[in-house]
């Protein structure tokens, strides 16, 4: 990549009236030492289809580029951005700019196998991105993931502290989930009011079936919908003391201090009702 012909980060900024639009939660990395950091924090990218959401200025898929990958695509929903990352695709055709809604692009048709995820997530559709591609996760090597610090740390939470819930559980039980850095408000343009965070999630090998996946949605739904109720009032609609009782866990207990394998064992019991014909739903004893 012809990296000297472009401009800085700050110079495309200005050349393009890219200032941070707070309506799509922009906030931009410039710094080109921690931008290496975390496009090296993504692991080993030789080969990989790389997808990047929201690149801004294009600093992260500059990065990106300075890797293995076999090809980036950037998909972007501001046509400032694009404008600007299609100065950077002139240089290298390791880069494709999608210009789309990243809520609504399907990532397997747009990027072929072997793919994975690098991306400083807009704020305020993050975990709405995380939530989708959780749902497709065998589709993906890896993925690497900016959030607001509240955010990362609630998709990493253990049980038993008041950031665990239903995020965690789904993102814990389907991948495996690794706190990778923390980085400061500064280091952002314009700095956000938090501090942020990367992560990384590599899908586990072996992937639930559809049907497990809407049944695990729909009792953690349950069970974190009412965090201060015990499992027997708050999973009521599913069965409550019954369901269980026949999984082996104690009903007066609340959702936070329920292991991801507990919350398997419980799917697994309404799996196995719903087979039976009870419809998921353990009937009041």
């Amino acid at each position: 990549m012809a990296e000297n012909s472009l401009p800085s980060l700050a110079e495309t900024i200005r050349i393009f009236s890219l200032r941070a639009d707070k309506s799509l939660g922009q906030h931009f990395l410039l710094d080109p030492g921690l931008l290496a950091r975390i496009a090296a924090a993504a692991g080993r990218l030789d080969g990989v289809n790389v997808v990047e959401i929201g690149p801004g200025p294009g600093g992260l898929t500059r990065a990106l580029l300075e890797t293995g990958a076999a090809h980036v695509t950037a998909i972007e929903y501001d046509q400032r951005a694009v404008a600007a990352i299609t100065a950077l695709a002139a240089t290298t055709s390791r880069l494709t700019i999608v210009e789309a809604d990243a809520m609504k692009a399907d990532l397997s048709a747009l990027v072929a196998a072997p793919r994975a995820i690098v991306a400083n997530l807009p704020y305020n559709i993050g975990t709405l991105l995380l939530v989708n591609w959780l749902q497709r996760a065998a589709q993906f090597q890896s993925m690497t993931l900016m959030f607001q610090l509240e955010v990362a740390e609630r998709v990493c939470a253990a049980p038993n502290t008041s950031a665990y819930g239903r995020i965690s559980v789904l993102a814990q039980w389907l991948c495996e989930v690794t706190m990778l850095m923390r980085i400061p408000a500064g280091a952002f343009a314009p700095p956000p009011k938090v501090e942020s965070a990367l992560i990384r999630l590599v899908p586990r090998a072996s992937q639930p079936a559809p049907e497990e996946l809407k049944l695990m949605e729909r009792l953690t739904a349950a069970a974190f919908g009412q965090r201060r109720k015990m499992l027997r009032g708050a999973l009521k609609p599913l069965g409550g003391e019954a369901l269980c009782a026949r999984a082996g866990i104690d009903a007066s207990r609340r959702a936070e201090t329920l292991s991801v394998e507990e919350f398997v064992t419980l799917m697994q019991t309404l799996k196995t009702r719903a087979l039976d014909g009870g419809g998921g739903v353990i009937e009041e004893s």
